[in-house]
């Protein structure tokens, strides 16, 4: 049996053509990585395949892609409804939505089908890589490859090892990160991992000092955006993220950690139960 530094990663496999699925098929094809996105329906492959393409657009109208790179990324991605079109991948990324019941679905169900030498990895920003890894006979070859939105534009990816990770796959995959040109840090597992371990609970004091009324929704943000140079303030970066999804992450931070100074601001609680939930829902700390 190979090992995972015994061949080099020309084919990845990514499950979901959503937002993040595109965004990796669209960061592997413009690198030279023949890619293969699948999704359950012809309807969620094309729209995806489309967004790539509108994306690749508007790099050419920036004079940052020529129109010939364009097509050969485009020709590097085949879309398919079926998992065995995966049969070819040295890599298959899960991106499926953020719900551990699907994804240890998906996961069982590539385990039973690729080869054993290949390698698996999950897009999740939330779930225990160790738990996910245990559900697959390839516990060692299993990893977490978090990337950031929108992924063609972020430099970062979280290279996550669960307990069973194997130096070999870890290595492998950093190595995949930095061919696609992002700059990967290497994180143990634990919940929300590093960035939203940190950026999160950062987001949840700034609905306590609004709650506070320490000053107003656009002073917080301007504080934040003028006095540590971040380019979006915390609350307008929560109406972004979705306040549900603040409120469900801080839950898994307090109930994990066991800890008070995770306990999620009674302020975000009221708006998520009221349905403010942001620009998705037209109305979270600002109005959209």
């Amino acid at each position: 049996m190979s090992t995972p530094t015994q061949f080099s990663i020309q084919t990845v496999g990514i499950i979901g053509a959503g937002t993040m699925g595109n965004g990796i098929a669209q960061a592997c094809a413009t690198r030279g990585i023949r890619v293969v996105m699948v999704d359950i329906s012809e309807a969620a492959v094309a729209k995806g395949i489309a967004t790539v393409t509108s994306s690749l657009d508007r790099l050419i109208k920036k004079d940052k892609m020529s129109a010939a790179d364009k097509i050969a990324a485009l020709e590097l991605i085949t879309g398919s409804t079926s998992y065995d079109a995966l049969k070819e991948a040295q890599l298959v990324i899960e991106a499926a939505t953020e719900s551990e019941g699907l994804k240890v679905k998906i996961l069982q169900q590539l385990d039973n089908l690729l080869a054993p030498e290949v390698l698996l990895a999950t897009n999740t920003s939330s779930i225990s890589i160790t738990k996910l890894a245990a559900v697959t006979q390839r516990a060692d070859r299993f990893i977490g490859m978090h990337f950031f939105n929108p992924v063609p534009m972020m430099a970062l990816v979280e290279i996550i090892r669960g307990l069973q990770t194997s130096d070999a796959t870890h290595e492998a995959v950093k190595g995949l990160a930095e061919r696609l040109g992002k700059s990967p840090i290497t994180v143990k597992n634990a919940p929300g991992f590093v960035v939203n371990r940190i950026l999160v609970p950062m987001i949840n004091e700034a609905f306590f000092v609004l709650a506070e009324g320490l000053a107003s929704a656009e002073d917080i943000d301007a504080g934040m955006k003028l006095g540590c140079n971040h380019p979006i303030g915390p609350l307008a970066l929560a109406d972004m993220i979705g306040l549900d999804v603040c409120l469900a992450v801080m839950n898994v931070y307090f109930n994990e950690y066991n800890d008070s100074k995770y306990r999620p601001c009674p302020l975000l609680k009221e708006m998520v139960a009221a349905g403010y939930l942001g620009r998705k829902s037209g109305r979270g700390v600002y109005s959209y």
